[in-house]
C-alpha cells in the first residue's frame, strides 16, 4: 500500500529515486511520482499507471537536484491519475504521504479559508498547505511541520522537503510504517527497508508518534510531545539481489517456488531433528497457563488462523477464538484475564491487526505474534514474536508467507499441548517428523505444475468456481477461492463442503468447476459423500487428493491431481500449493496483472 523513498544524497538524487519506487512495486500502486529541489525550488514529474510511464517521462524531461522524494500511490482521496499523484506541492512544500488523513476536510476548509488554492482530490495536499500556512505565519520548518503534525487524524507516514532547504527532510510516522537509512553524508527515508536496501544496511524503524529532522549529517528523532529521543540503528541483511525474479515469469510464481526452501527455513527454527521436539526459543509467555487462545488476522493469514483452531482444538483441547481484525475491536469482546492473545501478519504493519493489537493490551493479554518482518510494528508491540523465514514476498497474493505461517502454527500447536500435557512426547515426536518431512512433500507438489496448468484453461472459461473442503481442508478451499479472485478477478467462493446442501447446492451446473479438496482423512468419506452429490447434479469436479483418494474416488472426477500421501496434520500446508499454482495459471491465461493486481495492495496500512 503506498511507498515512500527519500533521498538527501551527493549525486543525482531521481535515478536512486526511481530505483527505490521499483523496490517499492510489491506494495500495489496505482499512480506514481517524483520531486528534487533544484535551483528553480521544487520540480516534480507525475504520472498515472504503472512506473514504466514515470520513467519514460523523466527520461524526456529529466530532474536535476541530489535532495528529492518519491512515492507510487494507491488511491485512497480522489481517482488514480495524474494530478492526484505524488508528490503533493505548493511553492514552499513539497509532501508524499501513506495513509489516510481523517480531518483532511477540516483542514481543507481552513486552509482554503486562508486563500490556499488545491488542484486535487487528495487528503495529502491538504497537509502541505497547512504546513505552508505556519512557515507564512513565520515559523521555522521544524516547527511548522511539527504544529500541522500535531493537527493531524488518522494514520499516515510523512515526508516533507522545503524550497530553497536542500540539506533538510523531515519525517513523521503515525500507525504507517517508516525507515530512515543511515549512509555516509547522504541520507535516506523509505516505507520499509526493502525501499532502501540498495542504498544502506544501516536502517532506523521510526516509532508510532516519532517524527525526524533528517539531514545528510544525521537525523535527529523527536517523540509526540516533540521531546528529541534516541532510535536504535539496525543492520538489515536485505538486499537488491534478494527481490529479483530470478528467471521466473512472475515473482509469484518464484515465491511458490520457494515454499519448499522457506517452509525447511522456518521448520529448522523450532524443530530439534534430533529429538524431534518443537522449541519456541524461551518467548516467555507460560504456555501452561493458557485456558483460551483468541486468533486474529486479515485474508489469507485469517484462513491460516482457520487451520490452527481445527489443530489447537482437536489435537490441544483448547478453545479458540478466531476473527477477522478489521471487525474484532469494534465488538468491544471480553477476553479471558491472561488469555493468550495471537496476532498473525506477514507484514507485521497490518493496520487492522495491529488496532486489535493494542485492544487485546487494553484487556491484558498476552501478545504472541506470527510475522515475516521481526523489526514491524506489530513484532515490536508484542510480548514474543514467532518469525516465519519466508524471506521477501514481493507478488502481492500471499504464497510462501501462508505456508510459512502454516508451519509456525503447527509448532505452536505441538509446543502448547506438551506446555499443557495433552500431547505426549510419542504423539510430538511423530507430528514433529510429519512436519519435517513437508519440505520433500512440497518439491513433489510442484512437479504437478504442468497439470495444473492444463486444468487451468477450463478455469480461465469460467465466470464462476466453488471450492469444498471439510475440517482442516476448509479454510484451504477459503483460500483457493481468494487466490483464484485475487489474481484472475473471477468469481469463487469456498465452502464447508456439508454446507452444499444447505443452499449453494442450487448454484451447481455443468459450466461451474468446483474443485474438492479431500486427503484420506478421517473427513474423506464424508466428503466423498458431498462430492457425489455434486456430481449427480451435473458438477464437473476437479479433485485433488492424495494418491490413496484418488485410487477411491478418482474414477467419479471430471479431473484429479494426486498429492503425496501425508500425515493429515501437515495435510494443509501442502494442499495450499496447488491451489496457488492453478490460480496463478488461470490468472496468466486471462492476461491479468499477476504480481500486482487490481486494486490491491501487499501491506494493508489504512482501516
Amino acid at each position: 500500500m503506498c511507498g515512500i523513498i527519500g533521498v538527501i544524497g551527493k549525486g543525482a538524487a531521481a535515478p536512486l529515486l526511481l530505483d527505490g519506487l521499483k523496490r517499492l512495486e510489491y506494495r500495489g500502486y496505482d499512480s506514481a511520482g517524483i520531486a528534487t529541489l533544484t535551483e528553480h525550488g521544487i520540480e516534480r514529474r507525475r504520472s498515472e499507471g504503472k512506473l514504466i510511464n514515470l520513467e519514460k517521462r523523466l527520461k524526456k524531461d529529466p530532474l536535476k537536484g541530489t535532495t528529492g522524494l518519491g512515492h507510487t500511490r494507491w488511491a485512497t482521496h480522489g481517482v488514480p491519475n495524474e494530478k492526484n499523484a505524488h508528490p503533493h506541492a505548493t511553492d514552499q512544500v513539497v509532501v508524499v504521504h501513506n495513509g489516510i488523513i481523517e480531518n483532511f476536510q477540516e483542514l481543507k476548509d481552513e486552509v482554503m479559508a486562508g486563500g490556499a488554492v488545491l488542484v486535487s482530490e487528495t487528503d495529502t495536499e491538504v497537509i502541505a498547505h497547512l504546513i505552508t500556512a505556519y512557515l507564512n505565519a513565520g515559523d521555522n520548518p521544524c516547527d511548522a511541520s511539527a504544529k500541522a503534525f500535531r493537527r493531524l487524524r488518522g494514520a499516515f507516514a510523512l515526508g516533507v522537503l522545503f524550497s530553497g532547504e536542500p540539506d533538510l527532510m523531515i519525517a513523521a510516522r503515525r500507525g504507517t510504517p517508516l525507515a530512515i537509512g543511515v549512509g555516509d553524508g547522504e541520507m535516506f527515508l523509505g516505507s520499509d527497508a526493502l525501499a532502501l536496501a540498495q542504498l544502506t544496511k544501516k536502517i532506523i524503524y521510526l516509532e508510532d508518534g516519532d517524527w525526524a529532522k533528517i539531514t545528510s549529517s544525521g537525523a535527529t528523532l523527536f517523540g509526540e510531545e516533540d521531546q528529541e529521543i534516541d532510535r536504535p540503528v539496525h543492520l538489515t541483511e536485505l538486499s537488491g539481489e534478494t527481490v529479483g525474479k530470478g528467471g521466473y515469469r512472475h515473482f509469484m510464481l518464484k515465491e511458490i517456488y520457494e515454499q519448499p526452501q522457506a517452509i525447511g527455513d522456518t521448520l529448522h527454527s523450532y524443530i530439534n531433528p534430533t529429538t524431534q521436539e518443537v522449541s519456541l526459543g524461551g518467548i516467555g509467555i507460560d504456555l501452561a497457563r493458557v485456558g483460551k487462545v483468541t486468533i486474529i488476522a486479515c485474508g489469507t493469514s485469517f484462513y491460516a488462523a482457520l487451520v490452527a483452531k481445527y489443530w489447537i482444538e482437536g489435537l490441544v483441547r483448547v478453545p479458540v477464538e478466531v476473527d477477522v481484525a478489521s471487525e474484532f475491536r469494534y465488538r468491544a469482546a471480553s477476553m479471558p484475564e491472561e488469555g493468550l492473545a495471537l496476532f498473525i501478519s506477514q507484514s507485521g504493519e497490518t493496520l487492522d491487526t495491529l488496532a486489535a493489537l493494542r485492544y487485546a493490551r487494553t484487556q491484558n493479554q498476552k501478545i504472541l505474534s506470527i510475522v515475516n518482518v521481526p523489526e514491524s510494528t506489530i513484532a515490536r508491540e508484542s510480548d514474543a514474536v514467532l518469525q516465519t523465514y519466508a524471506g521477501p514476498e514481493v507478488g502481492v497474493a500471499s504464497t510462501k508467507a501462508f505456508t510459512t505461517q502454516l508451519t509456525v502454527l503447527a509448532c505452536l500447536t505441538l509446543a502448547l499441548g506438551r506446555a499443557l500435557g495433552n500431547i505426549s512426547h510419542e504423539i510430538e515426536a511423530k507430528l514433529a517428523n510429519a512436519l519435517t518431512e513437508v519440505p520433500a512433500r512440497a518439491a513433489e507438489v510442484l512437479n504437478h505444475d504442468e497439470r495444473l496448468k492444463e486444468l487451468s484453461y477450463e478455469i480461465a472459461e469460467a465466470h464462476d468456481v466453488l471450492y469444498l473442503g471439510r475440517g482442516v481442508s476448509y479454510p484451504i478451499a477459503l483460500e483457493g477461492a481468494l487466490k483464484l479472485k485475487e489474481i484472475s478477478y473471477i468469481h469463487a467462493e469456498g465452502y464447508a463442503a456439508g454446507e452444499m446442501k444447505h443452499g449453494p447446492i442450487a448454484l451447481i451446473n455443468d459450466g461451474v468447476p468446483v474443485i474438492v479438496i479431500a486427503p484420506k482423512d478421517n473427513l474423506f468419506e464424508k466428503t466423498a459423500s458431498n462430492m457425489q452429490e455434486v456430481i449427480a447434479r451435473g458438477g464437473r469436479v476437479i479433485f485433488m487428493s492424495d494418491t490413496e483418494g484418488v485410487k477411491v474416488l478418482g474414477k467419479l472426477a471430471a479431473a484429479t491431481v494426486a498429492l503425496p500421501v501425508v500425515n493429515a496434520f501437515v495435510a494443509p500446508i501442502l494442499y495450499a500449493i496447488p491451489v496457488q499454482l492453478l490460480a496463478y495459471h488461470t490468472a496468466v491465461l486471462k492476461g491479468t496483472d499477476v504480481d500486482q493486481p487490481r486494486n490491491l495492495a501487499k501491506s494493508v496500512t489504512v482501516e
